[in-house]
Order: C-alpha cells, then structure tokens, then sequence
C-alpha cells in the first residue's frame, strides 16, 4: 500500500473532501463542493495533494511517563540553567527566556543583556528533547548545540567560553562538582552537556490527550470533536509523532501567501535558498495553550487567533467559530504535568 493510501485510510476517513483526495482528482461537482469553503480548497487542493503522497505525517503517541537520564549532570545543569553569572553582565540566565512555569518566554520576543531585544520568540524548553532539531530554523542539531547558541549571542548573554570556564573554575561549588561528574576541571562543553541533559529531563507527562491514548482517561464531546476536526482539517499534516510537531520543517504560507521579513528566523536565514523563506521548524502543541504569545515573532495573542490565520495561510479557507472552539478544546487536553525535576527542591 502507498504512503498516501495509508494516510488517506488513518486520518481522512472522515474528511470532508475524502471521496475526492481519495480517487485522486476532482470533476466540476466537486469543485463547486470544494469552492464553499471561503478562500476556496481549488487553490489548495494540487498542494494538498503533494502533502499526502509525499509527506511525513506519523501518529499521535503518548510521551513517556519517565525518561532515562544522568541525575547527576542534569542537577548541575539545572543550576546552570538559572545561573545568570553565566552572561557578560551577569543579569539573565537560561531561564529568563525559559521559565519554570512552561518552558517560553511570555514577552513576544525575551530581553538579553543590557536590556537589548531578541529577534524571535523563545520556544518552549519543555519537550524540546524529543524534537529532531533545535531552534526555528534547525540551526542546532541537538541540545548541546543548542546551548551555546544563546550564550554566545551577542544580544542575549554576550559571554564567550574562557569567561564562563574561568568563572565555574572559581567557584568552589562548580569546581567540586565537574570533577566529582566529569573528572575534570570544568569546560564549557562540560557545561553544555550538563545544561543539555537537565534540558532532557523537562518533559511533561500525563495529559490528558496522553492518557485518553492510554485508555487511562476519556474526553468530552467537544474535545473528541476537536480532535477529529485536528486530523480532518489536515493540522496532523505537521503536527505528528510524540512531540506532536518538532519533527519536520515547514512552510507558514504554504496555500495563501504570508508576509515575509528579513529578520526572520527562518531556513532561508540559514540556507539562503529562495524556497526557504516563511519555512521553519514546526513547533510542538504540547502545552501549547499555556505557552502565549504564538509564532516565530510571538505576534499572536492567542490560541484561537493562532487557528483562523493558520488555516487561512496554510489550509486555503478560513474555520468557523464552531471549528475555531472545537480544536481550541482538544489543544488544551496536550497540557500535561510540570517536569518532576523541576519540583524535587534541589
């Protein structure tokens, strides 16, 4: 069985347009179907295709409840993490942009050193252990990489690797502890791994889309209804696997064109590939009715706000209010617990 058979029988059963995606092409009775729907699914419908046959689009699975890490390195990472000595004017720590409440930054865009602004919003840290990639445009291959980043940003704390080495090699409690872990004098890719496996550890288990998986839990009509209305509408297109997104890149404007900036911190900064503007890491839902402002800018307020101009840009047709309410329901069953280690008191 192709690819595109097999998502055409898991998630577009009950599909609006099913009879039409499945035989593959649409005669004028259905495109008077198709031309309902405001913004129309003809201009989308040759894209829709191309998505379903060659496209990634895994099941939704549960996180796990535990997860396997070194509990020594990720106790210093912590430390590390709120540590604010570790930029240049010894005002912001990792957790400035990050906090303990859902992992972002409730600013559009977080506040570096000196006062200075960022260029994007911090994603949430919670979960990011499972996405394929680092940062909105991929940049960092995994959570070491991407640890550096933001401490070397000049912007955002400004330090550079001797600084920070010189500073975790004087204090008698850094000092202690990198040789009891690592066997060594303190590095800063001793620090990065230390950071990384603490950042490991922020996952969020049992919610309640979780356990509804699990059969641990049931939702409410409105929610289920959500959640097909997710799969039928083609959100599970990108939004997959266990971190539900964090596992492809793609395009916001993928039907109906969205604005473009320079300052973007897209693929195409990364690339400088034409077809790379507006295409970005796709963020996890997890917690994503808890993790305000939305997108790479943070320009979006709220999560029903966030719906109507995704499915516009990147469906082809606006959702209704009904719509709007029903998937807004199900995103807020993906809430799941605060990482246990950020509640153990060490």
């Amino acid at each position: 069985m192709k690819f595109g058979e097999i998502f055409i029988r898991i998630f577009c059963a009950k599909h609006p347009f099913s009879d039409i995606i499945g035989k593959g092409k649409c005669d004028k009775a259905d495109e008077e179907r198709m031309g309902k729907r405001k913004g129309g699914w003809k201009k989308g419908y040759s894209i829709l295709m191309l998505i379903i046959i060659g496209g990634r689009c895994d099941v939704i699975e549960p996180l796990p409840v535990t997860i396997s890490y070194n509990h020594a390195k990720a106790q210093l990472g912590k430390k590390l993490f709120f540590d604010p000595m570790l930029s240049a004017d010894g005002s912001v720590s990792c957790a400035n942009c990050h906090n303990s409440e859902n992992g972002a930054d409730s600013q559009p865009v977080s506040t570096g050193i000196a006062g200075r602004k960022g260029k994007a919003n911090s994603p949430t840290v919670f979960n990011s252990y499972f996405n394929f990639r680092q940062m909105w445009n991929g940049t960092a291959a995994d959570l070491t990489e991407q640890v550096s980043m933001p401490v070397h940003n000049p912007i955002e704390m400004a330090m550079d690797d001797k600084k920070i080495t010189l500073y975790l090699r004087k204090n008698t409690e850094y000092a202690s502890r990198f040789r009891k872990i690592y066997g060594s004098e303190a590095t800063f890719s001793d620090m990065s791994d230390a950071i990384a496996e603490f950042e490991k550890a922020l996952i969020t288990p049992n919610s309640r889309f979780d356990r509804y998986l699990k059969g641990e839990k049931t939702l409410n009509r409105k929610e289920i209804e959500g959640y097909l209305l997710f799969k039928e509408l083609g959100c599970i297109t990108c939004h997959n696997g266990i971190n539900i997104g964090g596992n492809s890149f793609q395009k916001i404007g993928l039907i109906n064109q969205y604005d473009w900036k320079k300052q973007n911190p897209d693929r195409y900064s990364v690339t400088h590939r034409q077809t790379d503007k507006n295409v970005y890491k796709v963020p996890s839902l997890r917690n994503v009715a808890i993790t305000a402002p939305y997108f790479h800018d943070g320009s979006v307020s709220s999560l029903e706000k966030a719906l109507k101009i995704m499915a516009y840009h990147n469906l082809g047709f606006d959702l209704t209010d009904e719509e709007i309410s029903k998937v807004s329901a199900f995103l807020k069953t993906l809430t799941g617990e605060k990482p246990a280690i950020l509640q153990d008191g060490k």
